[in-house]
């Protein structure tokens, strides 16, 4: 994507279902899991470059002796920084009783973060600060062993309000609104809810306090406590957590916005956000790697016995589509089939804006996440010049002359940009730093001719600035007769608020092109006003009564006004090619991306209750001139 956009998070959940002693046997380490987890967090980096985390639970350690590790980071390459701090700690330990290494339940019990259970996350910061503070995982300590909860997440909810105000309300007292910080407390409620019932219950039946301490876990039931916490929460997310006693989960949102993947065998449980990182960890074929259900929760207790219990009533899914157009690793073998087919189907727009002239047409694509669809892209091109040869040989009489024409042609496939990954803008002044922007990629010179179209695809496009600033410009030094920029997905429109940092409706293109649109009718105070006091008044609003008002904007244009609109707003003035942008369709993303439904940002179709509240709440700030987040 030429547009930055900051994504959702990742998270890693390892379960080592064998003594330590075993991996070591086996694997010739018992820092098995250690390794493991660092592979599954590297695997998802494109997931979190803001922090890292991690922490670990030892089983069955002495009272007195630490069980619980964490360690976070918020540096430049945060995920090799918390396991160098890791390396480091157990070096250390060894460094001062060499014969720890001799024996692994000595190993265990003296070096840190050497556990059978082990939590894993990489943040992208979409609300909020990215301090130390920030990152996950979260720990909420108690010296009751079944009472500490760690907790990490990719997730965004829309009602932190409302849940802020439902702990208050519990008695208690929250350091911060931060989502994380109020699922936490939520959930933590409820276990220790659960676990002072179950004691009293224990004691009632005969067990003094240290017989009862080890069947409290036996008796606690995870998926009961995640329902009643979980019962008002309107976002998507994957929420993981771990208890002090060694039982743990992952909850999936009822909709399926956020992904889960996971798989078991004998030895482990792997959990994660992205079936690829599974595959290549732990090289587990594809079919053996199962998609947590909408609304469930995947259970596993501290005796190692793995159920996947529902907490929550699935509805529709509506997993992310956007997720599957960029943000996703392109190695999962549906996300390469969706891309290259997003690619495929933009074909026939661009055949008719080229006049169906292949011959004096360059192909290429930017940035490099842009390629598998390019593939996709270049192999309908070939398809239709292949179709016109089997239309003149099955002609009568036949052309051979046309069928020689049509077989010299190929789809002219160039590099054309490169980003030059060493430039930095680090000039402040506008003038000044436009024009290092633009030299952020190298262009390839003496591949396209004036008389050439030159096709570029993109992932997306969101804001246009890059675009604007840099791309459009460097391409017209190639002097192309014309430019068509293609977005393998459709229009972006609306805000996300599931996790995605795209929440300002002002910083869209495609809403700053319907509104010149309306400028240019005359409509535009009218229709602001209108949707403003219906904005208003949906503040009153609850549930599904909750409408999304800001689609009023672009009902009065077609998809094809607005793209014409954005290339005009994007295209400087000195430009010398005609510049022309084609969005992908609605249709053909749903197509493409058939088991991913969700498509909010294009079409304001928002899953939850909470996603009509936060488009309307953005765009009253938009009208009241208040740069900040809707949620």
């Amino acid at each position: 994507m030429s547009d930055s956009i900051k994504h959702e998070c990742g998270i890693a959940l390892l379960r080592l279902k064998k003594p330590l002693s075993y991996y070591e046997e086996k694997y010739g380490s018992a820092l098995f899991g250690i390794n493991k987890m660092y592979l599954m967090m590297e695997k998802q980096h494109n997931r979190g470059q803001d922090g890292a985390g991690f922490a670990s639970i030892k089983f069955d350690m002495e009272p007195g002796e630490r069980y619980i590790s964490r360690v976070r980071s918020c540096e430049k390459q945060p995920i090799q920084d918390i396991f160098n701090q890791i390396s480091l700690r157990i070096q250390s330990a060894i460094d001062l009783n060499p014969e720890v290494q001799k024996n692994t339940t000595y190993l265990k019990q003296k070096v840190p973060y050497l556990g059978e259970l082990m939590l894993g996350h990489v943040r992208y910061g979409t609300f909020g600060n990215n301090g130390i503070e920030s990152v996950h995982p979260f720990l909420r300590q108690n010296n009751w062993m079944h009472r500490n909860l760690i907790v990490a997440g990719n997730f965004n909810m829309t009602n932190v309000n409302e849940l802020f105000d439902n702990l208050i309300s519990l008695g208690q007292h929250p350091k911060e609104r931060a989502d994380t910080i109020t699922v936490m407390e939520k959930i933590g409620h409820f276990l220790d809810d659960a676990v002072a019932k179950i004691y009293k219950k224990l004691r009632k039946e005969g067990y003094n306090k240290f017989q009862a301490s080890p069947l409290i876990a036996e008796r606690l039931k995870i998926a009961k406590i995640l329902r009643k916490a979980a019962k008002n929460w309107d976002g998507g997310y994957a929420i993981a957590g771990m208890f002090g006693h060694g039982d743990s989960f992952v909850l999936r949102d009822p909709v399926g916005i956020r992904p889960v993947f996971y798989y078991e065998d004998d030895e482990i449980v792997a959990i994660t956000s992205e079936r690829p990182v599974i595959q290549t960890v732990f090289n587990v074929p594809l079919e053996e790697i199962k998609e947590l259900t909408p609304g469930s929760a995947i259970v596993i207790k501290k005796n190692g016995g793995v159920s996947i219990q529902e907490v929550l009533e699935p509805s529709e899914k509506r997993a992310c589509s956007f997720e599957r157009i960029y943000f996703s690793r392109g190695s999962d073998a549906d996300i390469y089939k969706e891309r290259k087919q997003l690619g495929k189907l933009l074909f026939p727009k661009i055949l008719e804006n080229i006049n169906h002239d292949i011959e004096n047409t360059v192909f290429s694509f930017i940035p490099n996440t842009a390629e598998t669809s390019f593939y996709g892209l270049i192999g309908e091109a070939q398809n239709h010049l292949k179709n016109q040869i089997f239309k003149e040989i099955n002609k009568t009489p036949i052309d051979r002359d046309k069928i020689m024409e049509l077989l010299k042609l190929n789809p002219r496939i160039e590099k054309i940009a490169i980003k030059d990954a060493k430039l930095r803008t680090f000039i402040t002044s506008d003038s000044s730093r436009d024009d290092l922007v633009a030299h952020v990629y190298d262009i390839t010179y003496g591949v396209v001719k004036p008389t050439d179209n030159l096709v570029i695809i993109d992932d997306s496009i969101v804001r246009g600035t890059t675009l604007r600033q840099s791309i459009l410009k460097m391409l017209d030094r190639l002097n192309p007769k014309k430019i068509i920029v293609v977005s393998s997905a459709p229009q972006i429109r609306y805000p996300d608020c599931y996790g995605i940092d795209m929440a300002k409706l002002e910083d869209f293109v495609a809403f700053q092109a319907a509104l010149s649109l309306h400028e240019d009718q005359g409509t535009l105070k009218e229709t602001l006003d209108n949707i403003y006091q219906k904005c208003i008044a949906s503040t009153e609003e609850y549930g599904s009564e909750v409408s999304n008002h800001v689609r009023a904007l672009y009902q009065p244009f077609d998809v094809d006004q607005i793209s014409d609109k954005i290339a005009f707003l994007l295209s400087a003035t000195d430009l010398k090619a005609e510049v022309k942008i084609i969005y992908q369709g609605i249709d053909n993303l749903h197509a493409a991306c058939s088991e991913s439904k969700g498509d909010w940002y294009f079409t304001g179709n928002y899953p939850t209750p909470g996603g009509n509240r936060v488009v309307n709440r953005a765009f009253m700030n938009f009208y009241e001139g208040k740069s900040e987040r809707a949620y």
